[in-house]
């Protein structure tokens, strides 16, 4: 398994490098951001994507931002949904160290995610083949990334490991991100289509359902791409476990329940332009839904697996 790679997020001193996602997997490019509008916009447009590695960012975010508190908070509010990029940009305006503070939560990035995995592997010992929907590996962490983390923890292992990717529309982050990454991991990966998916778990297919998160509510209900819901309902039907991955910092105390989450909806141009529909047409496009708690095997953590009822497991992971 290749894993000497590029990271998705680092820091020169001066200035962030990251893989400007928007191209893959056509061209592999690096971006140097170096004032706040620019890790802003990246953020927006999604050149830098994955509840980890915008926490990240912002982080590194601030540093660029040199004690202007307004531009910090732009960054803190460019995309409302994943809880990791206010959660790390406060905790380094907060730190009489940012600079330290921030690579503390790079480094803080790449060791859980190399805990979710090892913690993912000993739960699907015997899962095979996982069916995911968007993209959790490598480019959407500091580290190897959260569900993809879990892959790439049993391929390090030697176990046997397949994964089916849903295309993830309308962007496409299933298609383009994830199975890049793994072809180039060397992991077998299949690509089907969003609507594809229940028929897959219905031939009996699919050992595992693994998910990331944008953010986890106090009960345990999850807010993650679109799409993950609907793979929920479809794995309970089925009776196929499903799993939710995801650092402790996507927890969200604050969040009593998923209806409580701000839901990101994002410009229909993004629907318009796959679907070649004209400016006239009406477009719904939310980038997350929740996923109630009850339909949610474990989640997959820094701190280890978490069983309902998750109001009083997640109270315990969390406390100091």
């Amino acid at each position: 398994m290749r894993m000497d790679v590029r990271p998705a997020v680092a820091w020169t001193g001066d200035a962030i490098e990251i893989i400007d996602q928007t191209l893959l997997p056509a061209e592999e490019r690096v971006l140097r951001l170096r004032t706040p509008d620019e890790v802003v916009d990246a953020i927006r447009r999604l050149a830098v994507r994955g509840a980890p590695a915008i926490g990240v960012t912002g982080a590194l975010g601030v540093l660029l931002a040199r004690g202007d508190r307004d531009a910090a908070e732009r960054i803190a509010s460019a995309r409302p949904t994943a809880v990791n990029l206010r959660w790390a940009v406060t905790r380094v305006l907060a730190s009489d160290d940012p600079e330290g503070e921030a690579l503390r939560i790079l480094e803080e990035d790449v060791e859980a995610c190399r805990a979710i995995g090892e913690n993912g592997r000993e739960e699907l010992a015997d899962a095979g083949r996982i069916l995911t929907v968007c993209n959790t590996g490598r480019l959407a962490a500091a580290g190897w990334g959260t569900a993809l983390g879990v892959v790439y923890a049993k391929a390090e292992a030697g176990d046997p490991v397949e994964v089916f990717a849903c295309e993830t529309r309308p962007l496409l982050q299933g298609a383009r991100l994830t199975a890049w990454e793994l072809e180039d991991a060397g992991i077998p990966v299949t690509v089907l289509t969003d609507g594809a998916a229940p028929t897959l778990l219905a031939r009996g297919d699919i050992d595992a359902v693994i998910v990331g998160c944008d953010r986890v509510a106090a009960n345990g209900d999850v807010a993650n791409k679109i799409g993950t819901y609907a793979l929920a309902i479809a794995a309970r039907h089925h009776g196929v476990p499903f799993y939710v991955a995801g650092p402790r910092s996507t927890i969200d105390p604050a969040t009593a329940a998923g209806a409580e989450i701000e839901i990101e909806e994002r410009d229909g141009d993004e629907v318009r332009l796959v679907a070649g529909l004209t400016s006239r047409t009406n477009v719904w496009n939310p980038a997350f839904d929740v996923t109630p708690a009850g339909l949610i095997t474990g989640l997959i953590t820094d701190v280890g697996v978490l069983r309902a009822p998750y109001g009083s497991s997640i109270a315990r992971a969390l406390a100091p």
